[in-house]
C-alpha cells in the first residue's frame, strides 16, 4: 500500500477499484446518451430537454444528498444504494422503448444517485485513512477515476460502434457488479472512528452555519467562476474542430477527452501530497492558473494536434479541483459532521457555473465569434485564479518543519469529545485566520 495510507491493504485496494468502476459507470451516462437517442430519431430539442432534466436534478440534489450522507453513520450503505440505482437508470434507457417518461426517470434517478455516491465515497475515504492522509488518498481516488474514465470511454465506444448504441447501456449496467464487489472489499473494521466521533457534533448548526463560513463562501465563489470558465471550453473547441477537420473531428475530440484524463491520472497523487506538505492554496493556484492560459491558447490555436496538447492543460485544473474540493470540505467542517453538506454546497456552485458557462459562451460565440468567447472564458478563469491568490485563505496550518497539517480539533480527542457534547463545538478550532469562523463582515 502507498506510503501514508492507513487501513488494511485490502480495503485500500477496494477503494481504488471502487473509484475505477464507478468512473466506468458514470462514463456510460455521458455523451453516449445523446448518440443513442439520436439513433432513435430523437430531435436535438428532445435530447436537450432530457439531458437538462438530469442536470437540474443533480443541481437540486447536491445539498439534500450531502446532508443525507452526513446524517447516516453507514456510509457504505449509502454508497451501496446509490450504486444499485445506476444499473436501474441504465436499463430504463434500453429495456423499454426510449420514450420521454422512462428517459426522464432514468435521468432523475441517475442525478440523485450520483449526488449521493460522490460524497459517500469521500466519506469512506476519510474514514479509511483519517484526516492526516486524506490529501494523498483523494489523489489516489482521482487517479483511479481518471483511469476508469479513459478505459470506459474506449470500451463503451467499441461496444457502441461494433455492437449497437444500446449495448453501451447494457454494459454500463453490468459494470455495477464489479463496483459492488469493490465496495465489499472495504472492511467496516478498517474505517476509523473520525466520522463516528463527529456524530456528537451533529447538532452544531447546519446549512446556514456553513453559509456564514468565510472559507466556504470564498471557495464556493472560486468553484463557480472555475466552472463558468471551464465547462464550455471543450464543447466550443469541438464545434470549431468539427467545422475545420471534417472526418477527423471525432478522433480529435476523443484525443481531447483522453489527454486530460492521462494528466489527471499522472499528477493527482502529487497534487494531494503537495496540498498536505505545502498548503491547499499552492495546489489550488497551480490548477487555477492553467485555466486562463488554456483559454488564451484555445483562442489562437487552430492546428488540431496543438489543440490536443492545449486541452491536456485541463488535466492540471481537473486534478487540482478533484482533489482539493473534498479536502477543503474536510478542513472547513472539521469536528462538525458537516463534511458532505459542505461538499454539496461546492457541488451546487460547480453546477451553477457549468450551466451558465455553455449559455454565455454559446451566445458570445454566436454574436462575436469563437475567439471572443474563448477570450471571455479566459478572463473569467483569470478572475477565479485571482480570487484564490488574494482572497482564499489557507485552510491547513504548518508544523515547525513547514509541513501543512490540519489543526487538531477538540472534538477529535476523547476529552474534547466530552467537552463538545457538554458545551457544543466551534466550527473550526485553532483557526488564526478565521477560515472556519462565521463571516463577520
Amino acid at each position: 500500500m502507498a506510503s501514508g495510507l492507513t487501513g488494511s491493504a485490502r480495503s485500500a485496494r477496494g477503494l481504488d477499484l471502487l473509484n475505477f468502476f464507478v468512473a466506468n459507470i458514470q462514463t456510460g451516462f455521458g455523451p453516449f446518451i445523446a448518440v443513442y437517442l439520436s439513433a432513435q430519431a430523437w430531435t436535438e430539442f428532445e435530447i436537450g430537454m432530457a439531458l437538462s432534466v438530469g442536470t437540474f436534478t443533480a443541481m437540486v440534489s447536491q445539498l439534500p444528498a450531502g446532508a443525507l450522507v452526513d446524517a447516516t453513520p453507514r456510509k457504505k450503505l449509502a454508497a451501496l444504494v446509490a450504486i444499485l440505482c445506476m444499473p436501474v437508470s441504465a436499463l430504463l434507457l434500453v429495456a423499454v422503448e426510449p420514450r420521454q417518461l422512462p428517459v426522464m426517470l432514468s435521468e432523475v434517478l441517475h442525478g440523485i444517485a450520483s449526488c449521493v455516491l460522490a460524497p459517500a465515497i469521500a466519506a469512506i475515504s476519510l474514514a479509511l485513512v483519517g484526516r492526516m492522509a486524506l490529501g494523498e488518498r483523494l489523489g489516489r481516488n482521482a487517479r483511479f477515476a481518471a483511469i476508469g474514465n479513459g478505459a470506459a470511454a474506449g470500451l463503451l465506444g467499441l461496444a457502441g460502434t461494433y455492437i449497437s448504441s444500446a449495448a453501451v447501456f447494457w454494459l454500463t449496467a453490468a459494470l455495477a457488479i464489479p463496483s459492488l464487489i469493490a465496495l465489499a472489499m472495504i472492511r467496516q473494521a478498517d474505517l476509523v472512528t473520525v466520522v463516528q466521533r463527529e456524530q456528537a457534533s451533529k447538532g452544531q448548526g447546519g446549512l446556514m452555519t456553513l453559509l456564514r463560513n468565510r472559507g466556504v463562501l470564498i471557495f464556493s465563489g472560486c468553484c463557480l467562476l472555475f466552472t463558468l470558465a471551464n465547462a464550455a471550453m471543450l464543447p466550443l473547441a469541438g464545434s470549431e474542430v468539427t467545422r475545420n477537420s471534417g472526418d477527423e473531428a471525432n478522433l480529435i475530440i476523443a484525443a481531447c477527452i483522453v489527454a486530460p484524463q492521462l494528466v489527471v491520472a499522472a499528477i493527482s497523487p502529487w497534487i494531494g501530497r503537495l496540498a498536505e506538505r505545502r498548503g491547499r492554496r499552492v495546489a489550488l493556484m497551480i490548477g487555477f492558473a492553467a485555466l486562463p492560459l488554456r483559454g488564451l491558447l484555445l483562442a489562437v490555436v487552430s492546428d488540431p494536434k496543438v489543440l490536443i496538447l492545449v486541452q491536456a492543460l485541463d488535466g492540471v485544473s481537473a486534478a487540482a479541483l478533484g482533489v482539493l474540493l473534498p479536502l477543503l470540505s474536510a478542513d472547513l467542517t472539521r469536528g462538525t459532521n458537516r463534511f458532505n453538506l459542505c461538499m454539496g454546497i461546492f457541488g451546487l456552485a460547480v453546477g451553477i457555473g457549468g450551466t451558465l458557462s455553455t449559455t454565455v459562451a454559446g451566445a458570445t460565440a454566436t454574436w462575436f465569434g469563437s475567439g471572443a468567447a474563448f477570450g471571455l472564458l479566459a478572463v473569467v478563469g483569470l478572475l477565479s485564479f485571482l480570487l484564490v491568490l488574494f482572497v482564499m485563505p489557507e485552510t491547513g496550518t504548518a508544523d515547525p518543519d513547514g509541513v501543512i497539517r490540519k489543526p487538531a480539533s477538540p472534538a477529535m480527542t476523547s476529552s474534547g469529545l466530552r467537552e463538545s457534547m457538554r458545551t457544543g463545538p466551534k466550527l473550526v478550532e485553532n483557526d488564526p485566520e478565521g477560515v472556519g469562523q462565521p463571516w463577520s463582515g
